[in-house]
C-alpha cells in the first residue's frame, strides 16, 4: 500500500512519514529530498534563484516519477504546496491513501517561526498571519486526502487509527 502524508509545512509530514514506514516495514520517501537530490541545491537557493512556478515544475516532475515508479510498501511525505499544483490531489488520490496532517495555525506558526530555512515563511513578519492565510488557500486542496488526522501532538498511533 501507498500512503501519501500531506499537510503544511511544519506539520510533521517527514519525521511522522519516517516513523510510520518503520512502524509498517514499508521505504520512506521524502519529496523535497529527492527534489534536492534533482537539483543539485537546496530548495531555498533554487526558489530564490529561479522562482517557485520553476520548483512546482521539478516538484511536478519528480512527484510523477514516484507515481510511475509502480513503489508499493511505501510512505511518502510530500511537500505542504504539492497538493496544490497541477492535478496532484487527484493523482495522489488514484495511487494510494492520502492522509492530511491537519495541525493548528498556532501550533504551526510556533514550529515555523524559528525556522529560517523555509523560502516561502524567509522574511515574514507575522509568521501566524502568514500561515493562517496561506493555510485558508491550501485548505481545500487538503482536504481532498482520504483521511484527515487533527491535532497539535500527532503521532503514528493517532495515523494508523485514522487509516486502519
Amino acid at each position: 500500500m501507498r500512503y501519501f502524508l500531506l499537510g503544511y509545512m511544519g506539520s510533521g509530514k517527514s519525521t511522522l512519514g519516517k516513523a510510520l514506514s518503520q512502524d509498517l516495514g514499508v521505504n520512506f520517501v521524502d519529496l523535497d529530498e529527492l527534489i534536492t537530490e534533482d537539483i543539485g541545491k537546496s530548495i531555498t537557493s533554487f526558489m530564490e534563484d529561479k522562482g517557485e512556478l520553476a520548483f512546482r515544475k521539478v516538484e511536478h516532475y519528480v512527484l510523477e516519477r514516484i507515481l510511475m515508479s509502480g513503489a508499493e510498501d511505501v510512505v511518502v511525505a510530500l511537500g505542504g504546496g504539492t497538493p496544490v499544483f497541477y492535478n496532484h490531489m487527484e493523482a495522489l488520490n488514484a495511487a494510494g491513501t492520502t492522509v492530511f496532517l491537519d495541525v493548528s495555525v498556532v501550533e504551526l506558526a510556533r514550529r515555523l517561526e524559528k525556522d529560517v530555512d523555509r523560502p516561502l515563511i524567509k522574511d515574514k513578519g507575522d509568521v501566524a498571519e502568514f500561515v493562517a492565510k496561506h493555510l485558508f488557500e491550501r485548505r481545500p486542496f487538503y482536504s481532498l486526502a482520504h483521511h484527515r488526522v487533527k491535532g497539535d501532538a500527532l503521532t503514528v498511533e493517532t495515523i494508523l487509527e485514522a487509516i486502519g
